[in-house]
């Protein structure tokens, strides 16, 4: 760029780290801070054509369903009788007990 920086290069502040065994990086305490970074966050590391970028990482949680759980997919999803005493087939092959699950029969929609 020349003599003239972006906005965005004028503004950022640079600090040194050093590297240590594993290849772990000691992250300056006001950078944590300023981005929310604690003990245990994840960061992504991006390669780029000047180095390294490193940022936070936004991780939304996931529900991991229980065999109830999926039972109770399957019986309230059914879309018609027939397809309710399929689903119930199928909820018995997982070893429970459709009258057990908390669901929706296609009837009560």
């Amino acid at each position: 760029m020349g003599a003239r920086q972006s906005d965005n290069q004028a503004r950022s502040t640079v600090e040194t780290s050093k590297v240590g065994k594993r290849g772990t990086i000691v992250m300056p305490a006001r950078f944590r801070r300023k981005f929310g970074i604690e003990e245990g966050s994840l960061v992504i590391a991006e390669e780029r054509e000047d180095g390294i970028l490193i940022r936070p990482a936004v991780a939304y949680p996931i529900e991991i369903y229980t065999p109830e759980r999926k039972a109770e997919f399957l019986l309230t999803n059914a879309i018609d009788e027939k397809d309710y005493q399929e689903a119930r087939k199928e909820v018995r092959k997982m070893g429970l007990d459709p009258d057990q699950i908390e669901h929706f029969r296609p009837d009560q929609h």
